[in-house]
């Protein structure tokens, strides 16, 4: 099953970038992402230990961005939630008397370190500016 954290991370952002004149509470966000507040304050936590939120809790309490959205790429939300590499190893060691399982861990090394880079060449591209342009213009794929 992937791992929706970006995802939702990316639409959290947007939205307080929209509301940023106003600190924006985590039942308003979760009811756009369709989610439960939980889940949102549990994500909001790890946005704000990069540096991307700051939170207050309390009546007059919400969240709202620490910087513009033309600061903040992607790559940098993607490390914010993203908790391990695009696919895991074996739990277990492979046996190395296998002729498959003495070299698919350093194979499959090398592969995740490709990938890796990748997203991050692709992510670091974009900014959450470039999103919001997008979503108000309904585009739906990059270029």
């Amino acid at each position: 099953m992937a791992n929706s954290q970006f995802a939702m991370a990316v639409h959290v952002l947007t939205m307080l970038a929209d509301n940023c004149d106003e600190r924006v509470k985590s039942s308003y966000l979760a009811k756009s992402v369709n989610t439960n507040a939980v889940v949102i304050r549990r994500l909001l936590s790890d946005l704000h230990d990069a540096g991307l939120v700051v939170s207050r809790t309390g009546y007059s309490g919400g969240t709202c961005l620490t910087k513009d959205p033309e600061d903040i790429n992607l790559l940098e939300i993607y490390r914010a939630v993203s908790h391990g590499e695009v696919f895991s190893l074996h739990r277990q060691k492979p046996d190395k008397d296998c002729p498959v399982g003495k070299n698919i861990e350093s194979v499959l090394c090398n592969l995740q370190k490709e990938i890796d880079s990748a997203i991050g060449e692709r992510l670091g591209r974009y900014t959450l500016r470039d999103i919001i342009s997008m979503v108000r213009r309904g585009e739906e794929v990059f270029a």
